[in-house]
């Protein structure tokens, strides 16, 4: 059930897209085994359902704007409306340690996707979270969270260096929004 409702999200998001509704699907067709891939392993996520598809989108939409992927945080932040995340929760995103929107799971979920999406990826705060939502969640719901993650960072970046725009899926409607990038140095 929770798949066909995902569907349903998908395809309301993507029928919502007013512009720009080729862009990644003109780079793709030039290389069929990669858009073959690429339709497998989005579909092997769209059909895990053990975790519940809010706390996935809430990482998609947190990874997404860690690596500023305004088409990603366009379609994310559709999705996320779509399976019940509010506009104060995307709203909050950036300060979501400090956002009374979010429940414990919830901040731990998008700490998780936080720490998977920061260069390099490891270290004691991915362990010590990993260790934390084991204590709420099962090992293949762990394992699908970060596939999840993992994923949105490909795909974001993936995105970003063809150039592939927003398609104004969000418009008119809240819009998470690329996070400020820590100073470096």
């Amino acid at each position: 059930m929770r798949a066909i409702e995902r569907i349903r999200n998908y395809s309301k998001a993507f029928g919502a897209s007013k512009r720009n509704r080729n862009d990644l699907t003109a780079w793709m067709v030039r290389r069929p085994q990669l858009l073959a891939a690429t339709g497998a392993y989005e579909s092997a996520l769209l059909f895990s359902n053990a975790l519940d598809p809010k706390l996935k989108e809430l990482a998609e939409l947190k990874a997404a704007g860690l690596v500023s992927c305004e088409f990603c945080l366009d379609i994310g932040s559709a999705l996320a409306r779509g399976a019940g995340i509010t506009e104060q929760q995307i709203r909050d995103l950036p300060r979501y340690r400090d956002s009374d929107a979010y429940t414990d799971l919830e901040k731990l979920v998008i700490g998780y996707a936080e720490a998977m999406t920061s260069t390099p990826a490891v270290g004691d705060d991915l362990g010590e979270l990993r260790a934390r939502l084991s204590e709420q969640l099962s090992r293949s719901q762990i394992a699908e969270l970060a596939a999840t993650i993992a994923w949105e960072n490909q795909r974001a970046r993936l995105n970003q260096s063809l150039g592939v725009r927003p398609t104004g899926m969000s418009d008119g409607e809240a819009c998470a929004l690329p996070e400020p990038k820590p100073p470096t140095g």
